[in-house]
């Protein structure tokens, strides 16, 4: 049979008979099936069947005529016996129940709310853990000074914070040409140019530089820190580790915790010092106003209590957001689909309690570092 013929199902001229011919394959059948499924639903049920002009039948083309049977063979029914076997495992399988998504019910919605608040406090729990046993092991090896993981933590600074370097600096020098533009626009229309510096300084050394660096850590050095936990999860080097009688918190966490919180304010500093840069050099081309100027209306503008809040917001950052991403690294399970909804989850809860943490500092230290109050 030429490979482009279709199945054409017939009724016999008495009406009492279906024959069917052809290949009865998912080829076959997938351009008309519903088609044929109509055609297939039109015939009578007290119908006989007859199978022996079919050439060729997949499990598809079988499981289509069961469901029209009814789940059972006709009471007339010729069949080859070629075509027999495959009836006969169908047959054997007996019903296959699929589920049904239950109706919607009014207090289903709480039952989600309370499943989300019981997962939250497991995370909550094992998150407390973490920082119980760092603590712990900080204990160990201050009355052990030979044992600290020197090379794992410069190891880690270089990766999370030498090598963010280049893309803090161009993401900074980008975000103070913006701020600068758009409050040249404002500024010029009241004639309070000069003050350009303050909302550039407060605005950046105090909240932008390091939240901002804090979210770019945390898409980049986050998430790398959960995947390398993740993959070392699934190749069950962690549960090696652990045989070998070797520390996981003091070989992988540590290293990564004290690494990301000593970068994390150089880095503030250096994304901080890039964006001013990049709004000096738009305010120079927009208002004309000098280098020397800015420099100089700078301190004065911005008191250096602002820039230690700045620095103490990274470095918490960075603690924070280490922590949340061991966190989630070591909870991996040995799957491929775990590891990325962790990786994934990392990030969201990195960002998310970056900007929680920025509001208690907002709040907290409201009267301190404002030259007006």
């Amino acid at each position: 049979m030429a490979p482009d013929a279709r199945p054409q199902p017939a009724i016999r001229s008495d009406g009492a008979a279906v024959a069917l011919s052809g290949d009865w394959t998912l080829r076959l059948l997938s351009p008309q099936l519903a088609d044929f499924r109509k055609r297939l639903e039109e015939t009578p049920d007290s119908a006989g069947w007859d199978l022996t002009g079919v050439t060729r039948l997949d499990s598809f083309g079988a499981l289509l005529l069961w469901r029209r049977w009814g789940r059972r063979r006709p009471a007339q029914l010729v069949l080859p016996a070629e075509l027999e076997g495959i009836f006969g495992r169908i047959d054997a399988l007996g019903e296959v129940s699929v589920p049904v998504e239950p109706p919607y019910r009014f207090l289903d919605a709480t039952a989600h709310l309370g499943r989300m608040l019981i997962g939250f406090g497991h995370h909550l729990l094992n998150f407390v853990a973490l920082v119980g046993q760092l603590c712990l092991d900080l204990f160990y090896l201050l009355r052990r000074g030979g044992q600290w993981p020197l090379r794992e933590m410069s190891a880690n600074f270089y990766k999370v914070g030498v090598k963010a370097m280049p893309v803090t600096a161009l993401v900074g020098f980008l975000i103070g040409v913006v701020m600068s533009y758009l409050s040249a626009l404002q500024l010029r229309a009241f004639g309070a140019d000069v003050f350009i510096v303050n909302i550039l300084g407060l605005g950046i050394i105090r909240e932008l530089g390091p939240v901002l660096v804090s979210v770019l850590v945390a898409g980049r050095s986050g998430s790398a820190m959960t995947a390398q936990l993740g993959v070392m999860r699934v190749t069950e080097e962690v549960d090696a580790l652990t045989t070998m009688g070797i520390s996981r918190y003091i070989r992988l966490v540590l290293p990564k915790v004290v690494a990301l919180a000593l970068a994390m304010p150089l880095l503030t500093l250096w994304g901080s010092a890039v964006a001013v840069f990049g709004g000096m050099v738009s305010a120079n081309l927009q208002l004309d106003m000098s280098y020397e100027f800015f420099l100089n209306t700078l301190p004065r503008a911005v008191p250096m209590a602002n820039l230690v809040i700045g620095l103490g917001k990274g470095m918490v950052f960075g603690l924070l957001i280490a922590l949340v991403a061991c966190h989630f690294g070591l909870r991996v399970k040995p799957n491929t689909e775990s590891l990325s909804a962790n990786t994934t989850a990392s990030v969201v809860t990195s960002i998310t309690v970056v900007i929680l943490v920025d509001a208690i500092f907002a709040v907290a230290t409201r009267n301190i570092g404002l030259p007006f109050r």
